[in-house]
């Protein structure tokens, strides 16, 4: 199926209508996107590859390698043990820490980080899919190092997305473009491109978390990258919820930054 592509304008916080495209001067909001560019230094980012690179990469699917730091979860049966779990690595402590100083983070506390290796000659990509939401939270934050890389997204419901005039200016435009022509496009054939640069972080909430797909194409890996992705726990095992004790002794084991690769 041919895809009607769009591409997210972080000034506006739209999804634009990509140019020479039959949709180009077309937009619809897209929220839940937050994007940091350079978090960290291009000597930070050299050390955390150096020391990603001294554990061994479990080879995934569709190319990848992974590294995972978190509890062993069995999300079909929706079970989770320890199984040797000892916490975030060391080297992440000040990303964690940094992350806090970020609006919309404040609170962030990962339970969880996977790192995974994309590299063009292993043909490195990741289907679209939605991230669990049993036991991951509201927000997922990725750290995106050694290149850039473009993250695409699909919506998951059926129907269709209306589109408006794109704006010209920052997100209040909204409002000045409801009374503007307006068509529509099916839900299945739209594609939203984020470029991710090098270094930058990359936070989904919201819609773009649950009501939107995310993958990676094996054409946007043009170079060997490596993300490291952590994950928040759910309302279920936080103070309040029914599993909030296993909850707090995940979050205290994931904070010590003591782990290595389960």
């Amino acid at each position: 199926m041919k895809k009607c592509r769009f591409l997210y304008c972080q000034d506006t916080g739209w999804a634009l209508g990509a140019e020479g495209s039959g949709f180009e001067g077309w937009a619809f909001p897209f929220p839940g996107v937050t994007l940091v560019q350079d978090f960290v230094t291009p000597e930070e980012e050299a050390e955390m590859v150096r020391l990603m690179d001294r554990d061994p990469w479990k080879p995934s699917q569709s190319g990848r390698r992974k590294q995972d730091y978190g509890p062993k979860v069995n999300f079909r049966k929706q079970k989770l043990k320890m199984a040797g779990f000892q916490g975030l690595p060391c080297f992440s402590q000040k990303v964690v820490r940094r992350m806090g100083l970020c609006p919309g983070l404040e609170d962030f506390q990962p339970v969880e980080q996977c790192n995974l290796d994309y590299s063009p000659e292993r043909g490195a990509a990741i289907d679209p899919h939605l991230d669990d939401a049993w036991l991951w939270g509201e927000r997922l934050v990725s750290l995106n190092l050694l290149s850039a890389t473009v993250v695409s997204m699909s919506p998951e419901a059926p129907g269709s997305l209306p589109l408006l005039s794109a704006p010209s200016v920052g997100p209040g435009a909204f409002e000045d473009s409801i009374a503007a022509p307006s068509r529509s496009v099916p839900c299945q054939e739209v594609e939203v491109a984020i470029s991710v640069p090098r270094r930058s972080l990359l936070v989904l909430t919201g819609a773009a978390r649950h009501q939107w797909t995310h993958a990676i194409h094996r054409r946007h890996i043009t170079a060997r990258r490596v993300c490291a992705t952590f994950r928040e726990l759910s309302t279920e095992f936080l103070p309040g919820g029914k599993q909030q004790e296993l909850g707090r002794e995940l979050l205290q084991a994931a904070l010590l930054f003591q782990g290595r690769p389960v």
